[in-house]
């Protein structure tokens, strides 16, 4: 019989006969304390599970409770758990389709004539916690793709015919618990006694694959932890996260509506939405051009040759809204605004002295995004980007890309976000350009994080076709991470303009393009902002920063008269001068989120003042008109960061 030598990573070995599962030779392996916090193993990059056969020389990496790792196994596993679990309470009428361990949890999809409920949850639950307490081992198989198809033919699973099929594979891995069979790549826990913890979320309707053509399944969503302490904590994030839920406080504080007979993901801005937007742009616009930026405006569409030319027809037509005719010509809504600067550019000869050239503009796009996917302002259909694009030369990147930097973060810090978690992205295995111009846009942009003391992680070949690219991942609150700011290097539009400037050679050269967005957009980084602050934003850039209260009748005209001053010192100021108790006006207030409420009685109309109450509860002692406004005024330039 053959040997072969097992070891732990940076730890003992043992020899042991070809043929040897992974959990045998764990036991050889580790401590007793160990195996009890081992339930995976990893053998290079791939994830495997106790059943695994070792037949050469091999190196494991346990996968312990607490790890990432583990997590994914274990989520993985209950998803298998609650497929068995919901088969066995309503039979084979359920047909089953995928189910996934994902960020946080999983889900499987179900095909099924009777709509799932949350009411359902508790029965689904108990068989769970049956089948867990009976610690059913996961076991393994694998058959021949013809035999698999057979398998399911005859047991009615469609999709599970269809998944092999298109696999194309000789063989299929499938695993086994209790009487439920799937298709499975794994691994998974060694029983189920290793679940110690879990919880149905939701259910949801997705079509099959995505298409909306397919079936209309129903997908559960569920999650599971080792430790019920952290199931807890986790629950108690979501309900904190549904307080905080965008479209609920967007509808209670005014902000903004999605109706139907306009359009799914077409967001209208309410006035107090539409003020907060206005606020958020002239900050960006200012800050902008205190850093040498132009602005420029764009059309909403182009000739239809322009997408040709840009290659957005080629790599991008599923985003694509389609064509119109207009006199004769095919137009298209446009996706991005980069062709649009482009043609600025090209509109004049441009000599290397004009370079740096910095354009930026807040560019409303149009992308299309299947309805299932849309969710309140962070996905939708029409959206407005804070873009900028730098044309420069090569010796200029570097520079240029740490200037992006300094604006980029300074702009983020502004908005409250000090948190964030930087990528690079390396080049695809499709890219267009050289590989000497990839290397240094690469090494431009690693500089350029190097000199601002920016820690990053390499996100390889995740950069897009025609370039590498920077993005930053901003935290919230509750510590979840947002897609906001991205730095892209272009080697490809420019080519496909034939871009030039004339060098002090005298001769065409092509311009660097650098595509950047800080926010990413207005509409999604407005409904991070929301749930971030949970509606309390900041003075500087609350939609109203007071609201004027009267005590009783007698101080309403005075009320009015402060109402009217304020407003033309600029003040963002409402007035709530209603016959009603001072108490249920102020509970009106908070509730609403404004930042200060102006309490005006006899005294303060006698005296000419205003007493101060914040939305926290606290109250500050009268005040002058005058001193309320340099108060403000300081508050502002302090949370603008001037």
């Amino acid at each position: 019989m053959n040997e072969i030598t097992v070891a732990i990573a940076e730890g003992p070995s043992v020899v042991v006969a070809a043929g040897t599962t992974v959990k045998a030779a764990l036991s050889s392996l580790l401590s007793n304390k160990q195996r009890k916090q081992t339930v995976a193993a990893r053998i290079g990059d791939t994830l495997v599970d106790f059943t695994t056969v070792l037949d050469k020389d091999t190196v494991l990496s346990p996968v312990q409770i607490g790890s990432e790792e583990a997590l994914e196994v274990l989520r993985h596993s209950a998803a298998h758990i609650m497929a068995l679990a919901v088969r066995g309470i309503y039979g084979k009428d359920v047909k089953i389709a995928i189910g996934p361990s994902i960020e946080n949890g999983f889900y499987y999809d179900f095909l099924y004539d009777k709509p799932f409920s949350p009411e359902d949850f508790a029965a689904i639950e108990a068989k769970m916690e049956e089948l867990v307490r009976a610690a059913l081992p996961f076991t393994r198989t694998e058959l021949s793709s013809a035999a698999a198809i057979e398998k399911f033919s005859g047991e009615q699973e469609k999709f599970k015919v269809e998944l092999i099929q298109d696999l194309a594979t000789e063989a299929v891995s499938l695993y086994q618990v209790g009487e439920f069979t799937d298709l499975c790549r794994g691994p998974h826990l060694p029983d189920t006694s290793f679940i110690k913890a879990f919880k149905l979320l939701r259910v949801a309707g997705a079509y099959w694959r995505g298409d909306e053509k397919r079936d209309v399944l129903q997908r559960i969503y569920g999650t599971a932890f080792f430790d019920k302490k952290d199931l807890k904590k986790y629950l108690d994030h979501l309900e904190e996260a549904k307080k905080r839920d965008h479209r609920r406080l967007g509808k209670e504080l005014e902000l903004f509506t999605i109706r139907d007979e306009i359009g799914p993901g077409l967001i209208l801005w309410q006035p107090k939405g539409a003020q907060l937007r206005r606020l958020i742009e002239d900050f960006w616009k200012d800050e902008h051009y205190r850093h040498d930026y132009q602005l420029l405006y764009t059309p909403h569409i182009a000739r239809q040759d322009l997408w040709k030319t840009s290659g957005h027809l080629d790599f991008y037509s599923e985003n694509m809204y389609s064509s119109m005719d207009i006199d004769e010509v095919k137009y298209q809504l446009k996706p991005m605004n980069c062709p649009f600067h482009i043609g600025v550019f090209n509109s004049e000869k441009r000599s290397y002295r004009e370079l740096p050239i910095r354009w930026c503009e807040l560019g409303t796009v149009y992308r299309y995004e299947r309805a299932g996917a849309l969710h309140g302002l962070l996905r939708v259909r029409g959206f407005t980007q804070d873009d900028a694009h730098i044309f420069c030369r090569p010796d200029q990147l570097e520079d240029e890309i740490e200037n992006i930097l300094s604006l980029n973060l300074h702009i983020l810090r502004a908005f409250g976000f000090s948190d964030y978690d930087i990528y690079l992205s390396t080049r695809p295995e499709k890219y267009v350009g050289s590989d000497e111009n990839w290397h240094k846009a690469t090494e431009a942009l690693k500089l350029a994080l190097e000199k601002k003391g920016l820690g990053y992680m390499i996100d390889p070949g995740e950069g897009v076709f025609y370039g590498p690219k920077i993005d930053i991942k901003i935290k919230d609150q509750l510590g979840r991470s947002w897609q906001c700011s991205t730095i892209q290097v272009d080697f490809n539009l420019p080519e496909r303009f034939q871009m030039h400037f004339t060098g002090a050679d005298n001769s065409d050269h092509q311009p660097i393009m650098i595509h950047r967005a800080l926010m990413g957009s207005l509409e999604r980084f407005i409904g991070v902002l929301i749930e971030h602050y949970a509606g309390a934003f900041p003075l500087w850039f609350a939609p109203v920063q007071a609201r004027i209260l009267n005590i009783t009748d007698d101080q309403a005209e005075y009320g009015e008269e402060l109402y009217r001053h304020l407003r033309l010192c600029g003040l963002r100021v409402e007035k709530d001068l209603r016959n009603e108790k001072l108490n249920y006006k102020i509970r009106e207030a908070q509730i609403a989120k404004i930042p200060y409420m102006l309490i005006v009685g006899d005294k303060e109309k006698e005296d000419r003042t205003v007493t101060l109450r914040r939305r926290d509860g606290s109250n500050l002692p009268p005040m002058s008109w005058d001193a309320f406004t340099d108060m403000i005024a300081a508050e502002v330039r302090e949370g603008r960061g001037y």
